[in-house]
């Protein structure tokens, strides 16, 4: 049994990777939300949270960060496809073991927009570990998912 036929759509009847086709699929509007966690310790927490790492502002630098990985997810996955996003949020909340992480990625396209989610978190959570690795040698990144994945008919989305 090829990779095809168990259902694989990024493989060919070879088992060879294959960027899918999707040009016959409809334009819909999608959305996913994507989650994911950075345990610290509490001293590094208190040094975030005070805005006293040496790096600056971790908190916005991670949003901003995310914000520009789940942009160009599709330079850095092969195989997904370069969409015409319409709306990248990352919000980072400081918590009583770490910092969570959550994206929100639209846009109106043939395909979803899940790995742009997932990879905004990602990309946030090694932009905090960046920032703290000097302080904090026993971080752990975890928990990244994906919560939510909507697709609409266009003459049907809601704002």
């Amino acid at each position: 049994m090829t990779m095809k036929q168990q259902g694989l759509s990024h493989t060919d009847e070879l088992g060879k990777a294959n960027m899918v086709d999707v040009s016959a699929k409809p334009l819909q509007l999608r959305t996913a939300v994507a989650t994911g966690h950075i345990s610290l310790q509490t001293a590094t927490l208190d040094l975030i949270r005070e805005n006293r790492m040496k790096k600056g502002d971790v908190i916005t630098v991670a949003e901003i960060a995310g914000i520009q990985g789940g942009k160009r997810t599709s330079g850095l996955i092969p195989l997904c496809h370069p969409l015409l996003i319409t709306k990248m949020d990352v919000t980072a909340t400081l918590d009583n073991t770490g910092v969570r992480v959550t994206s929100l990625a639209r846009c109106t396209g043939q395909t979803g927009i899940e790995m742009e989610a997932l990879t905004a978190v990602s990309i946030a959570l090694l932009t905090i570990y960046d920032m703290c690795k000097a302080v904090d040698k026993v971080m752990v990144i975890n928990e990244i998912k994906l919560v939510e994945k909507i697709k609409e008919n266009i003459g049907t989305a809601h704002q």
